[in-house]
């Protein structure tokens, strides 16, 4: 069983979330508080973890920084009320592998955390997009040839999106919340997929008509 750790001080959500994930075959530890978190993360093994932004006793960024700090590898998702792209960036610079704004569907929440969970399995600091993959530390797509290319912040935020859940077609608004600031026109979303069809080819991003769009391959 892969070993979860969840910081969560909302009562219902954590004991929601615990027992969907208890179904979906983790082993979870529950801490209400950032400072429980930490104790927690410091002194137990674990696969994953899913903490929350805002937290009591310590934040959910001051926690993961402190467990990066003292070599606690673990995959980490944030969940968070904070949706613009400011708080997603600290929330990666703090040591996140991923981010999911509230409210969230529960199949993407369990989606991203398989793929984060085959990603150190794999020992891989990167997710899979076809024959190629999207590498989480330098920000750049490597193709199936070995060649990487480079991505604005935006681009590296929209294809892990997409890739941290590879089977989820997302809306155009989710697409938006998520990667952009919620008051930008919804074309924006668009404009950056046809930004990463320019770069990575028109494969690389799937258009589902009339719902929006999932991952594609290189």
């Amino acid at each position: 069983m892969r070993r979860l750790l969840l910081v969560e001080d909302d009562a219902d959500l954590a004991d929601m979330l615990s027992e969907v994930l208890t179904d979906e075959g983790y082993l979870v530890d529950v801490a209400r508080d950032g400072q429980r978190g930490l104790h927690f993360g410091l002194t137990r093994p674990y696969d994953v973890m899913v903490i929350d932004r805002l937290l009591p006793a310590m934040d959910g960024l001051n926690l993961l920084t402190r467990l990066r700090s003292r070599a606690v590898g673990a995959r980490a998702l944030m969940l968070t009320a904070l949706g613009t792209v400011d708080d997603r960036v600290a929330g990666l610079d703090a040591g996140a592998d991923d981010y999911l704004i509230k409210p969230f569907e529960l199949d993407e929440l369990t989606a991203r955390l398989r793929a984060l969970c085959r990603s150190r399995a794999d020992g891989a600091d990167s997710l899979p997009i076809g024959s190629g993959r999207l590498d989480l530390a330098l920000r750049d797509v490597v193709l199936p040839d070995g060649t990487r290319v480079a991505l604005s912040t935006r681009e590296f935020e929209l294809l892990r999106v997409l890739a941290a859940a590879p089977r989820v077609v997302h809306s155009r608004a989710e697409l938006r919340r998520q990667v952009f600031d919620e008051a930008s026109a919804s074309s924006l979303v668009d404009t950056y997929v046809y930004y990463l069809r320019r770069k990575l080819g028109r494969a690389s991003v799937r258009t589902v008509h009339g719902l929006g769009y999932r991952l594609g391959e290189l």
